[in-house]
């Protein structure tokens, strides 16, 4: 890698989220450029490249990634491709920031370790919520003994809405958005491992589609190696706006974080109090969004910074290919199982 004051970072994937991180590149990392974009859909690089004064787009990722110039790359593409185009950059010498999750079965996320380590390459997996305000002091809380040790944990996630139901794949409420807070679960009891889930889930916001795959409210309960219990809820149509909070609660005390207010403004009125809430992860998440690639950033350069890996990756992903074996089964699923089956 090109040893540098500037990273020069490819963005492969020019979609919703792709699109927001690329943004957060050219704008809020200081120590990053933005210096080209991939993506195979035809227009879409061209199109963001345009829009954030890009030097190169292109439709066909090979050439991003055969560039020389450029140092790293934030993957962004559909979650089915993360594990090939992870050892595509590795093999050519990029560090790497990928958006959950790393793979869609252990088997991938295998190959993504053996990628990263065969050809030492840095890797970090986009668990936003380690880097949100609130979540890190409350790890730091936890680290510190303050709530003593835990006991019973909980972590949310409600998303504003479900534009088309028909756009979302089978066991995506498990594979890409629980498994936000099945690694907030993990962050928050350090040093413990999932060994059970059971998992309901149903289509409660568009029961048309349940046929066609689609879950869109979710329960899991998870069962850890030190006794603690920890629930993990989701659901795409939370009227109210996106809300991300997690708890962890042990035998000395307790920790709370996460906040859906866009602000700390507070209308009191005739009908009561009233106050103004996040719309979209892309509000939200801002913060969490620039420090996790500031984070990566820093690290690319020579400055190492804690983050998630392949191991955090692996470990949520247990959980959420355990959620979907509960579903199927009705019942209780240890995690032992689903390693065995991969």
């Amino acid at each position: 890698m090109a040893q540098s004051r500037i990273l020069n970072i490819g963005l492969i994937g020019a979609g919703r989220i792709g699109s927001s991180h690329a943004q957060l590149i050219a704008r809020a990392v200081p120590n990053a450029r933005l210096a080209a974009v991939a993506d195979p859909v035809e227009g879409a690089a061209a199109r963001l490249a345009e829009e954030l004064k890009v030097d190169a787009a292109y439709t066909d990722i090979a050439q991003l990634l055969a560039d020389p110039e450029i140092d790293a790359v934030v993957i962004t593409a559909p979650a089915r491709f993360h594990a090939g185009l992870v050892e595509q950059s590795a093999a050519v010498g990029k560090a790497i920031f990928c958006e959950k999750p790393a793979g869609m079965t252990l088997d991938e996320i295998d190959r993504v370790r053996r990628a990263v380590e065969t050809h030492g390459a840095l890797f970090r997996i986009g668990f936003n919520r380690r880097f949100a305000d609130g979540f890190p002091q409350a790890r730091a809380m936890i680290d510190a003994g303050h709530i003593g040790t835990p006991q019973l944990l909980r972590s949310t996630t409600r998303d504003p809405g479900l534009a088309n139901p028909a756009a979302v794949a089978p066991w995506t409420i498990f594979l890409e958005t629980l498994i936000h807070d099945f690694d907030t679960l993990n962050f928050l009891n350090p040093g413990a491992r999932a060994v059970q889930v059971h998992a309901v889930a149903d289509a409660l916001v568009a029961p048309d589609f349940k046929d066609a795959g689609l879950l869109d409210t979710a329960v899991v309960t998870i069962r850890y190696d030190n006794g603690a219990i920890a629930t993990a809820e989701a659901s795409f149509s939370a009227a109210y706006g996106y809300d991300t909070r997690a708890e962890a609660f042990g035998s000395a005390g307790m920790v709370t974080a996460g906040d859906l207010a866009a602000s700390s403004l507070r209308y009191y009125g005739p009908a009561g109090l009233a106050g103004d809430t996040v719309r979209a992860d892309t509000q939200s998440m801002r913060g969490a969004y620039t420090a996790e690639l500031q984070a990566f950033t820093d690290t690319a350069l020579g400055q190492p910074t804690d983050g998630p890996g392949v191991e955090a990756a692996g470990e949520a992903l247990r959980i959420a290919l355990g959620c979907i074996e509960s579903c199927g089964t009705g019942a209780p699923v240890t995690l032992d199982i689903v390693e065995a089956i991969r």
